[in-house]
Formats: structure tokens, C-alpha cells, sequence
């Protein structure tokens, strides 16, 4: 895997993002993917369960901005740094994203960190 098909990656997330379509962010995982949304809480597991968790805490199309870059990618591992502004209500998070890859480009894995900034 190189940098560039975490690139690809990236701006398919960002897409499922603004559209919140369920086949855009089927088409980002293995049917067998993991989700990890924070430390010690169950991962969404299966694209099913992922979309119905993404569409659980959906974001609407405009109150947010996304910027990332690919830091390093080993393997089938990639690691992001992003940082997104809620624009509605005035936060920022500082993001860090570690993405297993599988063959064909999609995630098997996804886990998301993220800092509130200034707190």
C-alpha cells in the first residue's frame, strides 16, 4: 500500500462524510471491518453495523470542515492526522486516525482518535 491509496481513501471518507449515503460509506470497509470509536467501547463491527452507527451520529453537510494528511503508511497500516472544526459550535478537534488496509483499498479497520482543542 502506498500513500496515494490512503489519499484515495481519504477523500472517499470525506466524501460519506458530506453525503452521509449509505453506500458511500458502505464502499469504505470489508464486510468484516471493525470501527473503534473510542478506547474501551465496542467497535462497530460489519459494514451494516458501521453505517448504522455512522448514520446514528451523522454530521449535516456544511457545519463542519475536515483537513488531514497521511503521516505514514507500513504495510496494510496507515496512520492520519486531520483536524476538524464544527463550525456551528465553535469547537476544534485535533484528529488521529490509524486505518488497516485491505487488498482492493477498503478498511478492515478503522480507529479514530480525537483531542478537543483548548481544553
Amino acid at each position: 500500500m502506498e500513500s496515494t491509496d490512503v489519499e484515495r481513501w481519504l477523500t472517499s471518507y470525506e466524501r460519506a462524510w458530506r453525503t452521509n449515503d449509505p453506500a458511500d460509506i458502505r464502499a469504505l470497509f470489508t464486510e468484516d471491518a471493525r470501527y473503534l470509536t473510542a478506547p474501551y467501547r465496542e467497535p462497530w463491527s460489519g459494514a451494516e453495523e458501521i453505517v448504522r452507527g455512522w448514520l446514528g451520529r451523522k454530521d449535516e453537510q456544511g457545519e463542519w470542515t475536515f483537513e488531514g494528511r497521511v503521516l505514514a503508511v507500513q504495510d496494510d497500516l496507515a496512520f492520519v492526522q486531520g483536524r476538524t472544526v464544527y463550525h456551528s459550535e465553535g469547537k476544534a478537534y485535533a484528529n488521529l486516525w490509524v486505518i488497516r488496509m485491505a487488498p482492493g483499498g477498503r478498511a478492515s479497520e478503522f480507529t479514530e482518535w480525537w483531542m478537543e482543542e483548548g481544553s
